[in-house]
């Protein structure tokens, strides 16, 4: 990490990415994880399927060099993600047509608006892994949707699976006045920016 890969504006460089989150870091016991997929109400309300973490390991793997992008201005970069290409998910559980997005979910009722070329994207991915290891609980464990490309606010930990969206709402953090996009490279922090 020698700081030669350019940043976003507004960045500075950490070593390895901080602890953020909202609410407490779950307790995963001996239930399954599971992860649900659905369409909303306005596309019809129907579930399309659901996952648990050993279904999850059973589906495509891929390994992806990522950052992370934090809004409050730092950034870990090259990451080490392993995990299955969110495009695998799209495939297994197709968007209706007109789907302009989704609504990611984590645990505690947290949420984040992706766009669907977003989620698409070669590096997007729901990961288990980092740096060659699980991921640790304050990272995610066990599973936690990463998108590399935007700020990370949009890689919900603790991911519980995303609804298809066929008219855009807000999540957690872009209700309380944050960018719906989140592009670090276009500084698209916060609503107003829209």
């Amino acid at each position: 990490m020698d700081g030669s890969t350019p940043l976003p504006p507004g960045q500075h460089l950490v070593s390895a990415p901080k602890v953020r989150h909202y609410g407490p870091v779950p307790r995963v016991g001996s239930r399954p994880w599971s992860m649900i997929f659905s369409v909303d109400q306005a596309g019809g309300g129907e579930t399309l399927g659901r996952l648990t973490v050993a279904e999850l390991a059973e589906l495509e793997r891929a390994d992806v060099d990522g950052d992370l992008h934090c809004a409050s201005g730092w950034s870990a970069q090259n990451l080490a993600w392993s995990g299955v290409p969110t495009s695998v998910l799209v495939d297994r559980f197709p968007p209706p047509r007109g789907t302009v997005g989704v609504l990611v979910y984590g645990e505690y009722g947290y949420s984040a608006n992706v766009r669907l070329e977003d989620l698409l994207r070669p590096s997007s991915l729901v990961a288990t892994g980092l740096d060659g290891r699980p991921l640790a609980p304050e990272h995610g464990f066990p599973v936690r949707l990463v998108v590399p490309h935007l700020y990370s606010w949009k890689s919900a930990k603790w991911f519980r699976g995303w609804e298809y969206l066929t008219a855009q709402r807000r999540g957690f953090w872009e209700e309380r006045g944050y960018h719906l996009h989140g592009d670090p490279w276009a500084e698209e922090r916060y609503s107003y920016l829209e």
